[in-house]
């Protein structure tokens, strides 16, 4: 009995490294940015383990607000259609669409993990100690950090 418990330990665990997706969030479009919250909180809505790791001009997404409305996510570049991230969000808020904030919010909730890279947040000249929202749970690290926190078999994207 020991044997097909552990046996079947060990193909849950296949399972569910071979599923796992990991992001790499590297470009700061709005619609690159926004659509990789989509296939996060899509995938962990199917039981994936997720990590979203955000670097480049991406980690505008996480910045805090500089002043009261004004998200770090506001600060990505424009969207495909050239409108401001605001602009295009709101867009998709009157077409029945998941928002930014909407998005971002399932992420958390479903327990998908978000990783700042140190090296980003450096190169994007960000001052050492800069806020990061509280509002999500981001852990700091490097590529190596994120590359071990991947499953050796899921699958990897780079948006």
């Amino acid at each position: 009995m020991s044997t097909t418990m552990s046996q079947s330990s060990a193909e849950s665990t296949l399972a569910e490294s071979t599923s796992a997706l990991s992001i790499v969030l590297f470009a700061g479009g709005f619609d690159r940015v926004h659509y990789a919250l989509v296939m996060a909180s899509a995938a962990a809505a199917t039981n994936r383990k997720v990590t979203l790791f955000f670097t480049g001009r991406a980690l505008r997404a996480l910045v805090h607000e500089s002043e009261p409305g004004v998200l770090g996510w506001h600060d990505l570049d424009p969207a495909d259609d050239g409108s401001s991230p605001v602009a295009r969000d709101r867009y998709f808020a009157t077409h029945g669409l998941a928002t930014f904030e909407e998005l971002l919010e399932a992420c958390v909730a479903m327990g998908v993990t978000v990783m700042a890279c140190e090296m980003g947040l450096r190169a994007l000249g960000l001052p050492q100690g800069v806020q990061l929202r509280a509002d999500v749970p981001v852990s700091t690290g490097g590529v190596v950090t994120f590359l071990n926190d991947a499953p050796k078999g899921g699958a990897m994207l780079f948006i």
